[in-house]
């Protein structure tokens, strides 16, 4: 049997004027449920003096204020326990799924039945996007429980008649087991749980050629579309590394790439994607970065209109050479800008050193970028930490490091190199930036 080229040939090769007009039904559709069942968005629209007939294309959007995770978190607690910005009534709700709450209180949405089942379809639609068909046998190494990347290729797989190990994010041990053991195909995860699983294979002295794994998307941080580490992934385990991205309060998965590889696609007949510049709080210009601004248009228990979603990205509308018309953002998620490091002088996102670093074979994986304040001047030092994997390539290894600095962040910090080991592995999720200015030692 012949196996489709798209899971919705239809929906994803729709011309651009076509979908831009779907996307713009949508809207106002969305936009009249938000004012008349949210008090939330009745109160902001009001206040902004906007109401939804006001909305006579999708440019105008730019005239409705934008809605932040900190401005939920105040209405949840003004307005316990899910605040006013839920539009479909209590009978219609599915699932509750709160944000991860690493920076704060956890902010709480909510799935509604159908929004369970348009979730399942569309990130099905993304994961056949990166390559999955029916009978993949899928290790499934997202967190399970109220995290939402998880649940949703769970139900994903489903939809597309595939055999799911539900192991999350647990032991690499327990991971390599299932990859022998039936034999997963298609690995997903994050990529620092990836490069981790690379180095028990290594460790246990498997070899990655004999795993039937073929492919791998990983998402949850930055990484992926690192040149560097996606090289690290795909050699490692000897297979094809795709990037995606989602986020608690707008989906789970909402864009992956597809086998170009020439940015993630957006799923844009359920969301209006926009890159505004920081600054100006305007559109930025084609391929310019910018902040992503994302909105529902098919969500229906809590959607998001205009959702600062504070990751730093690039919008091209072009059409796919794969023939898919659905904007991409090439290079993926660029950081967040929250992660922006603006220390002595120098302005860089992690995402950058990662690269530099994973681009030297004689480091380690592991680093760390440490922030601090000179006691006696005041002055603010970035200093960049790394394991050398043989201490006689010490010097081979920090000309090499300096030049790839320089050319990922123009800028160069002070290098400490640290013996293999000195930094804690990391396991799930990675956190790099250790901000010690200002601190007492």
């Amino acid at each position: 049997m012949k196996i489709r080229k798209y899971f919705d040939a239809e929906m994803e090769l729709m011309e651009r004027e076509e979908l831009e007009a779907l996307q713009f039904h949508k809207l106002k559709l969305q936009l009249r449920k938000c004012y008349r069942n949210s008090e939330f968005y009745h109160e902001k629209f009001k206040k902004a003096g906007i109401r939804p007939e006001d909305i006579r294309s999708l440019g105008d959007i730019r005239h409705l204020p934008f809605v932040t995770k900190e401005e939920l978190r105040a209405e949840q607690q003004a307005h316990p326990h899910f605040g006013r910005f839920t539009v479909a009534p209590p009978e219609n709700w599915a699932e509750l799924r709160p944000s991860p709450g690493t920076t704060g209180i956890p902010v709480n949405t909510i799935w509604s039945h159908e929004d369970v089942k348009s979730i399942a379809r569309w990130t099905a639609r993304t994961m056949w996007t990166f390559g999955v068909r029916p009978g993949d046998i899928i290790q499934n190494g997202f967190g399970y429980g109220l995290w939402v990347a998880g649940i949703s290729i769970h139900y994903a797989s489903r939809e597309l008649g595939c055999f799911v190990i539900p192991i999350g994010s647990t032991k690499s041990e327990r991971q390599i087991d299932y990859l022998l053991n039936p034999g997963s195909t298609v690995l997903i995860c994050t990529p620092t749980y990836a490069l981790n699983i690379s180095d028990q294979l290594k460790q246990k002295g498997i070899s990655p050629k004999d795993l039937p794994l073929r492919i791998g998307c990983f998402g949850g941080e930055v990484g992926a579309e690192v040149p560097a580490t996606r090289k690290r992934i795909e050699t490692g385990l000897e297979i094809d590394a795709f990037d995606c991205y989602g986020l608690t309060e707008i989906g789970p998965i909402i864009a992956t790439e597809c086998s170009l590889k020439a940015g993630i696609h957006w799923i844009e007949d359920h969301l209006l994607v926009e890159v505004i510049n920081p600054e100006t709080k305007r559109p930025c210009e084609p391929g310019e970065p910018g902040i992503l601004v994302i909105t529902h248009l098919t969500k229906e228990a809590t959607p998001m209109v205009r959702f600062w979603t504070g990751d730093v990205a690039r919008l091209d509308k072009k059409k796919c050479r794969c023939g898919r018309t659905h904007a991409r953002s090439p290079g993926g998620i660029l950081g967040r800008m929250e992660d922006r490091i603006t220390c002595g002088g120098l302005h860089l996102f992690p995402s950058q050193i990662e690269n530099a670093v994973r681009g030297i074979k004689e480091l380690s994986e592991e680093f760390s970028i440490e922030l601090t304040t000179d006691p006696k001047s005041g002055e603010e030092q970035c200093a960049l930490i790394v394991e050398c994997l043989k201490q006689g390539e010490v010097p081979k290894a920090s000309s090499q490091l300096k030049e790839s600095l320089l050319k990922e962040c123009k800028v160069l910090p002070e290098i400490k190199f640290v013996p293999p080991g000195t930094l804690k592995q990391s396991v799930f999720r990675a956190k790099r930036v250790v901000d010690k200015r200002g601190k007492k030692k």
